[in-house]
This record gives structure tokens, sequence and C-alpha cells, in this order.
């Protein structure tokens, strides 16, 4: 990927566009899918629209239980255990998935944590960058050897418009100098981009061609560890905790843009690019606001991803990939 690969290219499809219309006609008979936070919010859009097109779809799950009762009427669905934040939990996952898959198609990269508290989890890392990216990651890494063997696998990973607020902090990824949450979430979702740039990169010639998106503004359980008082303040919600931001998508559109990086024909020997409102989005200028759309330059740069690359492999112990 390069970033002047970064233009829209004529999707019939648009912000106002929903999981049903971007699935539309959709035959997915035969296909297996892997949706981490597929019982909740964007994540379960995905899950019941991938299911209803034929496809069998396994749902790792930090909340087992609560997937369970969640996809209780999807037919073809499976919850297997994991957390994010515990890569053995990753690994485990992965291996009981292995077992039970032949082969993987779609790996949709919905789940997410986003302005929580500081926390640390395994080696002190920072929470966010350790859910948000390095699971992720070492999920995409030990399932790679079934993505490459479906012949034409696709990764989808959920960033977000809060990447404008960070850059990777080379120097300080876990904030040892001084916590703030919205600039933690703005590097992980900037990770989460460079991740999808170099697995493109590595993977195109196995088949595996990986796409990055920011589904939009929606409220759903991501802003669970956000006050309503915080939401009110920014102007997303009223006192009842009504959605009143201009602006803002229903799950279902939500979930479109991941969707239609999974299915399009339109995305075929493409990759390692950033969409949004189901269209490759264009390039944004550093002072361009948070809401103006695209992405900045910063997080589609190929010798950035890679340098991310060799930093996330040192940390989590992950196994090389590609040819």
């Amino acid at each position: 990927m390069t970033i002047s690969e970064q233009q829209p290219l004529g999707s019939p499809f648009s912000a106002a566009s929903n999981a049903e219309d971007v699935m539309a006609g959709v035959d997915l008979s035969g296909k297996t899918a892997v949706v981490t936070g597929g019982y909740s919010g964007l994540g379960l859009e995905t899950t019941r629209a991938l299911a209803a097109a034929g496809a069998r779809v396994i749902v790792p799950a930090r909340r087992p239980g609560v997937a369970d009762a969640a996809l209780a009427d999807v037919k073809g669905c499976e919850v297997v255990p994991m957390d994010l934040a515990d890569l053995d939990s990753v690994r485990r996952a992965a291996a009981q998935i292995s077992d039970s898959a032949g082969r993987i198609d779609l790996l949709m990269e919905v789940a997410g944590v986003m302005a929580t508290p500081e926390r640390r989890v395994g080696p002190g890392w920072e929470s966010q960058l350790a859910a948000n990216h390095f699971g992720h990651f070492t999920l995409a890494c030990e399932l790679y050897p079934l993505l490459a063997g479906a012949g034409g696998a696709r990764v989808v990973l959920n960033s977000s418009a809060g990447h404008t607020l960070s850059d990777f902090r080379r120097h300080d990824p876990h904030f040892r100098t001084g916590y703030d949450k919205w600039l933690a979430y703005g590097q992980s979702k900037t990770a989460n981009a460079l991740f999808t740039v170099h697995l493109d990169a590595l993977g195109r010639e196995d088949g595996v061609r990986a796409f990055v998106l920011h589904p939009g503004k929606i409220i759903t359980g991501l802003q669970r560890e956000m006050t309503l008082q915080e939401q009110i303040a920014l102007g997303w919600v009223d006192d009842r905790g009504n959605v009143v931001g201009a602006g803002f998508k229903t799950a279902s559109q939500g979930a479109a843009t991941g969707l239609w990086a999974a299915t399009s024909p339109l995305l075929d020997d493409r990759g390692g690019v950033y969409l949004e409102d189901c269209e490759i989005a264009h390039v944004s200028a550093p002072d361009d606001a948070m809401d103006a759309g695209g992405v900045r330059a910063y997080a589609v740069d190929p010798a950035a991803a890679a340098r991310l690359w060799d930093l996330s492999v040192a940390a989590t112990g992950a196994a090389p990939i590609g040819r």
C-alpha cells in the first residue's frame, strides 16, 4: 500500500447505508468468519449479517455467557472464550478455533475499548494498547495459517477517527510519564491502522488482504467507561442518554463499512487501505478536524507500519507470517 492508493473508488454505498444494504445478494455459504466482539454493538450486527448470508461465525468473547445469550437466535454461530488483554487467553482461543476450523475466510476484529481509566495488564502494558492492538495482532498472527489456507481471505480491523488524536508514541507507548485516556485511545487506533498496512504487505502473496476502517460515530457499549456527564459535555447525548449529536449512525449503519470491506468485489486486489462510509478514505491534513473525515498520513505510512510490526512481534512473541 502507498498513500497514493488512499483515493475513493466510486462505491455505490454511503454513510447512510446499513448492513442489509451492503449484504444484499451476498452469499457466504461454506465460508467461515471470526468476529471479535461479535455479541454486542457493531460486532453483533456484523455477526448477524454474516450468519444471515450463510457463513459459519465464530465469536471469541471475554464474557462467553453473555455472548451465548446474545447469539442464542443466530444460526451457525459459536462462542469461544477469549480476553484480548490476556495473550495466553488469545492463544488458547486461537488454538481452539484452529482445532475446529480448517480455514478462515474472514477475520473481523471489531472488539475494542475506549477512554478507559489507567490500567496495566501483562508486563505492565497500557491496557487500551494491549486490548485494541496487541491482542488483535496476536490473534491474527496465530490464525494466519488458516487465513493463508483459505485462498482469498480478508482481515478487517475497526479503527476510529480517534486515530487523529495521536500518532504511535514510540518514545512512550505505555504512558510511563503520565496517562491521558484519549491519547491512549488515539494511539491504539493508529496502531490498528498501521498493523493493517503491514499485514496486507506480508499477506498479499498468500491471498490475505487487510483493511482498516472508521465505522462512524455510534453510541454502543464502547462508551461504557465514560460517564453520562462526559457524553453530555461532548454533545453526544442528552441527560436521558438519548443520542442528540449530529452525524451519529445506527449500529447497522456502523457495521456497514466493515461488511463492505469483507465482501465487496470492488476491493478485490486491493488492501492496506483505510475506509469510512463504505468507501476508501482520503488522506486528511494534519490540522483537519476529527469529524472532517479521512485518515492521517502517519496512520497509513508503510515505514511506520513496518516499525510497529517489529515492535509488536518483540512484545508479543508472535510467530513470523508471510512468505
